[in-house]
């Protein structure tokens, strides 16, 4: 699902699941908080899965793919509610990129040194 006012893309997909058009707004609109945080998104791939033979706590599974410049980030989530499966996603897909994020501010601010085996000439 591509919405017209944000040029990143949102797939959302559901496996023996039937995606109601208020379960897909709520994953769109849920999911654009991460481009809040990250502009370096290209597209976020969600699947939500239901399987009757788990505990009933862990019926429902919300699975996302961030195709980001660099690395991708993959995050899984159970619970026993679609929703609540989405939001714990949502969550944990943000603690991904501030945590990857505050990985290449750190390379930035502190690089490493970088030892010469020959002497350099003295200017002057």
């Amino acid at each position: 699902m591509k919405s017209d006012t944000n040029p990143h893309e949102i797939i959302v997909s559901g496996i023996h699941v039937e995606l109601t058009q208020a379960l897909r707004a709520y994953v769109v609109d849920k999911m654009q908080r991460l481009f809040a945080h990250e502009g370096q998104i290209v597209r976020i791939r969600v699947e939500i899965e239901f399987d009757d033979r788990k505990a009933k706590t862990d019926r429902f599974t919300a699975k996302a793919h961030l195709q980001i410049h660099g690395p991708d980030i993959n995050a899984s989530v159970t619970s026993d509610d679609a929703y609540k499966s989405i939001d714990l996603l949502v969550d944990k897909l943000s603690r991904a990129i501030q945590s990857r994020a505050g990985i290449h501010k750190d390379k930035r601010n502190h690089p490493h040194e970088v030892e010469l085996s020959t002497t350099l000439p003295k200017v002057g």
